[in-house]
């Protein structure tokens, strides 16, 4: 190509500028006359054009079919529509004589006329955009998928990014108030996609009915919202973005943590590290351009959104609530009532009427029990045979001191089983203190001499180590009042004289 330009610039150097004749030039360079001319009409070589086009006696037929093959890919999903094999496969068996590669070719060119095009956009301050997004964790040495809630603010390109179990009502709720918070107010309008949790059903292009809880949201922090139209998410295309970055750069290598709060204090961390960089285009860093989107914002309300999905259930007859496919241990005492579950995006918490009875850690698998001991306590003392099978009780790894408590207790007991009830009872203690006191007390106990149940309480009430056990009345106010009448001595003689000694 050099050598080519070089040519053509002396050659219109000596004709049109030095006066050479065309005949001359023809002579020295022994070229054609076109060429001459089409070297004196243009300043640099203009490239192979064809005058008309070329007929496609095979393909020609079949054009209009690929069009319309192409056109029906625009309702169906990206990853399901017609490649260009696939249509020459088609197209083969309704009678195409010719080649792949004059398919491939019209495909080709069909496909870059009708590519889309999008406007540029303005961003105003105090706007938002929501999305989900996935990525592999490292997560107690398990590697597994988790989902990420993603919030970016399109004028400041500020972020907020939190790892969680799935795509949820508790997760949308819970990323938005801890979002919120990050940013430090509440964005004017939210750009969203159609995901179940936000549009109960899609009425039209522009007509929603939108999910109770969704309802709720909104109504407790006031916000406007948008959702995209089905299947255009580049209507939101820079949190589209953001996910794309937040995989890239934030979770490659893959994360080792913990559990997911790990990885979210991780993450948290990363977002604000991430508003001292400056984009290209913006004259200002991230961090002074949020300043213009939080004087935008509205105000966050007193009290944040309670952020959990609320249940009606029971509790059956083994003191179990169901929610979310897994079994929640409640007090005995609730067993056959009505329970209120309310499940956060980290624990469920279990309510009758408006007392909580329960908190347990959320479990996001299926099928699972899970128990705290402590609820089926009073139930084993009135039932004490099943302290060696209670299933409740199966996981708990007590000290060696309170199976040395149980054999002394249940070898000097008269009648039978009643060292294994004062041995419950011991057990009962820990509804009310933590497992180390207890423990504590119980070696003093058996230090003393005379463990029981009363000993050992009395060591939990008393402070000071090594001290006798004297009886006080911390954790028993409602005995400060009692008064207690002196005996009538003159009524026990009375009782001697008739003979009630005998």
């Amino acid at each position: 190509m050099y050598k080519d330009m070089e040519l053509w610039t002396r050659i219109r150097l000596e004709v049109l500028r030095e006066g050479k004749s065309k005949r001359q030039a023809l002579r020295e360079n022994r070229m054609h006359w076109t060429t001459l001319e089409k070297i004196l009409r243009h300043p640099q070589p203009p490239g192979y054009r064809v005058g008309t086009e070329r007929g496609k006696p095979k393909l020609g037929p079949y054009l209009k079919r690929i069009e319309e093959m192409l056109e029906a890919d625009k309702a169906l999903p990206r990853k399901q529509r017609h490649t260009a094999k696939r249509i020459y496969e088609r197209l083969c068996e309704e009678g195409y004589p010719g080649k792949y590669t004059m398919v491939k070719d019209a495909v080709r060119r069909l496909k870059r006329v009708t590519r889309e095009v999008y406007m540029p956009l303005i961003h105003r301050p105090g706007e938002a955009q929501v999305d989900f997004g996935y990525a592999l964790a490292r997560v107690a040495g398990v590697l597994r998928k988790v989902a990420l809630f993603v919030m970016a603010l399109p004028h400041s390109d500020a972020f907020f990014v939190m790892a969680c179990e799935r795509e949820c009502t508790e997760t949308y709720w819970e990323g938005h108030l801890r979002a919120f918070a990050f940013f430090g107010g509440v964005p004017t309008r939210i750009s969203y996609d159609n995901a179940k949790v936000l549009v109960a059903r899609i009425i039209g292009p522009h007509d929603k009915r939108l999910t109770d809880a969704f309802l709720q949201l909104k109504s407790h922090y006031l916000f406007e919202h948008r959702f995209c139209r089905v299947r255009r998410p580049n209507e939101k295309g820079v949190v589209e973005g953001v996910v794309k970055y937040t995989r890239l750069n934030f979770l490659v290598p893959v994360p080792q943590v913990r559990d997911l709060a790990e990885l979210n204090e991780q993450l948290a961390v990363m977002c604000r590290g991430d508003l001292g960089r400056r984009l290209r285009g913006k004259g200002a860093s991230k961090e002074a351009l949020l300043v213009e989107d939080q004087a935008a914002f509205g105000p966050l309300p007193a009290a944040p959104l309670d952020a959990c999905r609320k249940v009606a259930t029971h509790a059956n007859s083994l003191s179990l609530v169901r929610f979310e496919g897994n079994d929640y241990s409640v007090p005995v005492r609730v067993a056959h009532h009505p329970i209120t579950a309310k499940g956060y995006m980290e624990q469920v918490v279990l309510c009758l009427q408006d007392e909580v009875v329960a908190v347990h850690p959320r479990s996001w698998d299926k099928e699972q029990l899970l128990f705290d001991y402590r609820h089926y306590l009073p139930l084993l003392e009135r039932k004490p045979g099943a302290l060696d099978h209670a299933l409740p009780l199966a996981e708990l790894d007590l000290p060696e001191c309170f199976a040395v408590l149980r054999r002394r207790l249940e070898s000097a007991a008269q009648p039978r089983g009643e060292g294994t009830r004062e041995y419950i009872r011991v057990l009962r203690l820990l509804e009310r203190f933590p497992p180390a006191r207890v423990k504590q007390a119980v070696e003093r106990a058996l230090g003393s001499g005379a463990p029981g149940r009363d000993v050992v309480a009395m060591y939990l009430l008393s402070p000071e180590e090594g001290s006798a056990p004297r009886f006080r009345l911390d954790g028993h106010e409602h005995l400060r009042g009692v008064q207690v009448a002196a005996p009538d001595l003159a009524a026990y003689d009375q009782l001697l004289a008739g003979g009630g000694a005998l």
